[in-house]
């Protein structure tokens, strides 16, 4: 495993995304372990959560207090591992979602969300997505409340544009260490978030990493899709998982970028942590895709 930084925080430089731990057609609760300690035998230490990662009506923290649980069942040393978390989001039980991101309920969540992790403070608490009933800067503030208060460590935003980052940094400082936008081979819209990350030294963290990667996402006449054909070609030729290519790749675009691939087996999760071993070579890079723009 190699290592990356989130505020002063070194983690693996490939996390663990757990909602489908938790979310619709969920495994049930000794895979879901056997999935978490598969990510911690790897090397993973880092692993992202929300509290609205969770099926029915009535389960919010669901994928909080299982994380909790295999930690706390995991027989080495979990004192390096940084657990993210969000607020904001929720989940009514019928398959939609929901964003919240008033002060007084980001504040309310975090409070539940630190006793359902067992932890003194979050390490990274993140604002899952911008509420367009409530000013940016106001949700912000929350963050910057809970980072006086103690109850987090660092602070974290998702879902954003290039002025929300600016107006999150101008108001936390170095507060803010990260950034959770989607981001994969087939999903590059947020290349303006990940030059800016760099150049604030915040940690960008894609969710999603491995769209495009699917056979119907080859049939594209051009662009990202039709590209995601020289994933599978790279890999089959190094004898990988098209997968591990696509994480090598997401490593490479800037070492801020820490990708959290989702899994629900631990055999997934311990194919994407042996992304971080992989040297792409330029040729290889140049088929995956043009150079970021600097």
């Amino acid at each position: 495993m190699r290592y990356r930084t989130i505020a002063h925080t070194t983690v693996s430089a490939i996390g663990l995304g757990a909602m489908p731990l938790s979310i619709e057609h969920r495994p049930d609760e000794q895979r879901a372990i056997a999935t978490i300690h598969a990510a911690l035998d790897a090397g993973v230490t880092l692993i992202d959560t929300a509290d609205s990662y969770h099926w029915h009506a009535g389960e919010a923290g669901h994928n909080e207090l299982l994380i909790a649980r295999a930690l706390a069942r995991y027989g080495g040393d979990t004192s390096q591992v940084l657990v993210a978390t969000k607020g904001g989001r929720g989940r009514p039980g019928d398959g939609s979602w929901t964003v919240t991101a008033t002060p007084a309920h980001l504040k309310r969540a975090a409070e539940a969300s630190l006793k359902r992790l067992g932890v003194e403070a979050i390490g990274l608490y993140q604002l899952h997505k911008p509420d367009p009933a409530v000013p940016w800067a106001e949700s912000v503030g929350a963050l910057r409340e809970l980072l006086d208060a103690g109850t987090i460590r660092a602070a974290g935003i998702s879902n954003v544009t290039t002025g929300q980052i600016r107006e999150a940094h101008a108001i936390l400082g170095d507060g803010l260490a990260s950034v959770q936008n989607q981001y994969s081979p087939a999903v590059r819209d947020s290349e303006p978030e990940l030059r800016l990350s760099t150049q604030l030294g915040l940690a960008f963290l894609p969710w999603s990493p491995l769209g495009g990667l699917s056979r119907s996402a080859l049939d594209g006449p051009s662009g990202p899709a039709a590209a995601s054909t020289a994933f599978h070609r790279i890999a089959a030729e190094r004898g990988v998982s098209p997968q591990q290519i696509a994480l090598a790749w997401l490593l490479t675009r800037s070492p801020i970028v820490i990708p959290v691939p989702g899994a629900s087996r631990p055999a997934s999760i311990q194919d994407s942590a042996k992304a971080a071993e992989l040297d792409l070579s330029e040729a290889e890079l140049t088929q995956l895709g043009d150079p970021l723009p600097s």
